[in-house]
């Protein structure tokens, strides 16, 4: 059915039917205070006479503050307020007792059922009222054309739930129709406090016997008294919970507040002052430091160079390998000048939020801004400043460069702040950042020459317990291609050795058992190698260092061994006087010659059924430069001065041709070796027989012996 809700107060609405049971509960209990019992009543047609007991209150003029009306006014009030039902039945009081009844007429709708009128406008012509004067309600209800506050509502019972409630001896108040507001609820509902049943009347109900009731009483008191204190814990242990909860919150939220996302550059804001390192502590890159020595000038006076209209460099990009020393060099030329040092790695820079990395970039500038002037430095630069690419899987990747690129030639100058940049990988990097007024100087920072190491190995050596008697200078002819970083790995791990052998100085003998270890690894003292590949090792390194002495244009022999080491049984070590810039024919005639030294051997001493796949690295190296030769350095008679860079590309004949003069070569190559070592077969045998028996000789050893002198007993 449908019930029609009205405004009470302003903005809330109650449904019509509850203020229709209000007011007929009103008219059917004027001056009374008490709840009326509900009366049966009877059907015109069908009567009947099971009673029903009403549960709803009846509430007096008191409660609902009209006892100032009067009965005359009361009716007229109820006349005026109700819509007028059928001319046939009255409206029955809520409170008294209804029958339930069937009804065999139905009309058009439930409303005209429930009320006695229609919903939708009815013309005077059909009006069956018996007034001629319509109440107020019922005027308006005909002026409507639509119901916009009609709510569909279920309240109507049946005799069969009711009889299925009872006969469960199961009564539940029934709900008025429609949904009541909890306003009015509690309007309803007020001075209607529970009803507390005393501990006496308990035990009465609980039939507890006369002799028991103090002891009930009793325990009901500690009983309670237990629940209240557990009820008091409970509520502790919440609060304490709830303490936790916040401060683990608020520790959370401070923790965020100091991610990089938040705060930007954060470590990388604090400047360092650098007085202990100048340039003196830089060795090996003589040219690198001539020309970072202007910079320093720059920011020691600018106005030497400002006065001539000149503008001070803006960045210096260092580009060297891995370990040369550029970090080394940046740290140099702040303390050298004597100005703050910032320093960012360009990995700090690369974050998974955007636009973190531009921030810090931001953040970065304007601390060294305010503390020009001073150097900032930029490790890894390419990671940071690689060449911009459109990617549609990282649209806002470029905003750190392009942020870098602003800041360093951007609308604002940037006086006196010095940017420097270090990278392995220089053509990785974007071209706006190397052009001029950028990064204005590229310094090359390479590997150390011969004199170059031996300075550094020098420096190194100071910080440890050496032996006085240590060449610097052996080493460094024996560790062509290291960088500082590597010199100075080989001098820690010659005192690690010295440590180990208890031993209380560094001598050569530990320098030379760590360049060997980086060289070719670890020694393998526990592979258990039989006498016969003892025998064929010690011929084969025997055959190279033969060779290699009797060369003309060979490389000294420094040490030679039958120790494993890594992947190889035993090798021979050769020194450059000097570092080779270039070679010449006979130098790489020669390297050739070596190489195929340790084949020859094991041919001449053990029969060409016995030689050994342990020539394979010596015929890789031998066959590398036969093919240069042929191919990139013209030194071939037949083929002559031209480059074959991509073979592939080459007509078949040519293709020939290079590998016949290729394999010209080293026959020549092998049989010179052969001629050699047949020559000096005794030499060959007696140093064979010294590696067998010391395991390891270096230069001298081998000169001794090859000249058929004893050697001392270690």
């Amino acid at each position: 059915m449908f019930s029609l809700s009205m405004t009470v107060q302003p903005q809330v609405t109650v449904p019509f039917s509850h203020l229709i049971n209000v007011l007929h509960s009103l008219k059917s209990s004027v001056g009374s205070s008490s709840s009326s019992t509900c009366n049966s009543r009877k059907h015109k047609e069908h009567a009947s006479d099971s009673p029903r007991h009403c549960t709803e209150p009846v509430w007096n003029l008191r409660e609902l503050g009209l006892s100032d009306l009067g009965t005359q006014q009361l009716d007229e009030l109820v006349n005026g307020v109700l819509p007028r039902l059928s001319m046939l039945e009255a409206p029955l009081p809520l409170g008294s007792q209804i029958a339930w009844r069937t009804s065999h007429l139905s009309s058009h709708s439930f409303f005209f059922n429930k009320h006695g009128f229609s919903c939708s406008p009815i013309p005077m012509s059909a009006q069956v009222l018996s007034r001629q004067q319509l109440p107020p309600f019922e005027s308006v209800f005909t002026e409507l054309q639509h119901w916009p506050v009609l709510v569909q509502s279920r309240g109507f019972k049946t005799l069969r739930t009711k009889t299925r409630r009872l006969q469960s001896n199961y009564e539940r108040p029934l709900e008025s129709e429609g949904f009541t507001p909890s306003f009015m609820k509690g309007f309803l509902s007020r001075d209607k406090g529970i009803e507390v049943e005393s501990l006496d009347i308990l035990t009465k109900n609980k039939n507890v016997p006369d002799g028991q009731q103090e002891s009930f009483k009793r325990g009901f008191a500690e009983g309670f008294l237990k629940a209240q204190a557990l009820t008091q814990r409970t509520q502790d242990s919440l609060r304490r919970t709830r303490l936790i909860l916040l401060v683990l919150l608020l520790v959370g939220l401070y923790g965020i507040s100091k991610t990089p996302f938040l705060s930007g550059l954060d470590s990388a804001l604090d400047p360092v002052q650098i007085k202990n390192v100048t340039f003196e502590h830089v060795k090996g890159v003589e040219e690198a430091k001539n020309e970072l020595q202007d910079v320093v000038e720059f920011l020691k006076s600018p106005q030497k160079f400002t006065a001539l209209g000149g503008k001070l460099p803006k960045g210096v990009l260092l580009v060297g390998p891995p370990g040369t020393g550029k970090t080394l060099l940046a740290r140099a030329v702040a303390g050298e000048a004597d100005v703050p040092f910032y320093y960012a790695s360009g990995s700090e820079f690369d974050e998974m939020f955007v636009g973190v990395g531009a921030s810090r970039i931001r953040n970065l500038f304007r601390e060294g801004k305010a503390n020009a002037p001073c150097v900032i430095f930029i490790d890894e630069l390419d990671s940071v400043g690689g060449k911009r690419v459109e990617s549609p899987m990282h649209p806002y990747s470029r905003q750190t460069i392009n942020q870098l690129l602003a800041e360093m030639d951007g609308f604002k100058p940037n006086e006196g702040v010095i940017i420097i940049g270090a990278t392995n990988f220089p053509e990785a990097l974007d071209n706006a950042l190397v052009r001029p007024g950028r990064f204005d100087m590229q310094v090359t920072v390479p590997k150390p020459d011969v004199k170059g190491r031996t300075e550094i190995i020098n420096w190194y050596l100071k910080k440890i317990k050496v032996d006085p008697a240590i060449e610097a200078s052996i080493i460094a002819r024996g560790t062509v291609g290291f960088s500082g970083a590597d010199l100075e790995n080989l001098v820690n791990q010659a005192a690690l050795k010295a440590a180990v052998d208890g031993k209380d100085m560094v001598s050569m003998k530990e320098l030379e058992f760590a360049k060997d270890k980086i060289l070719m690894g670890p020694e393998r003292r526990s592979a258990e190698i039989d006498l016969q590949n003892k025998r064929i090792t010690a011929f084969h390194e025997s055959g190279h260092a033969i060779v290699a002495y009797y060369t003309k244009d060979a490389m000294p022999i420094n040490k030679a061994t039958i120790m494993p080491r890594g992947p190889s049984l035993g090798h021979v070590s050769m020194l450059p006087e000097n570092d080779r810039w270039s070679e010449t024919r006979s130098q790489l005639l020669a390297q050739m010659d070596v190489s195929m030294g340790g084949r020859v051997a094991e041919e001449i001493i053990f029969g060409q059924e016995y030689i050994t796949t342990g020539a394979s690295s010596d015929f890789d190296s031998a066959t590398k430069i036969a093919k240069m030769m042929v191919t990139r350095f013209g030194m071939s008679e037949k083929l002559g001065v031209m480059t074959y860079t991509d073979m592939t590309r080459q007509s078949p004949e040519t293709q020939a041709a290079v590998e016949h003069e290729v394999r010209l070569i080293l026959k020549e190559s092998y049989e010179r070796a052969r001629a050699l070592l047949k020559s000096h077969a005794k030499e060959h045998r007696n140093l064979a027989d010294a590696l067998l028996m010391y395991e390891t000789l270096d230069a001298k050893e081998i000169q001794l012996v090859l000249e058929g002198k004893n050697l001392e007993a270690r």
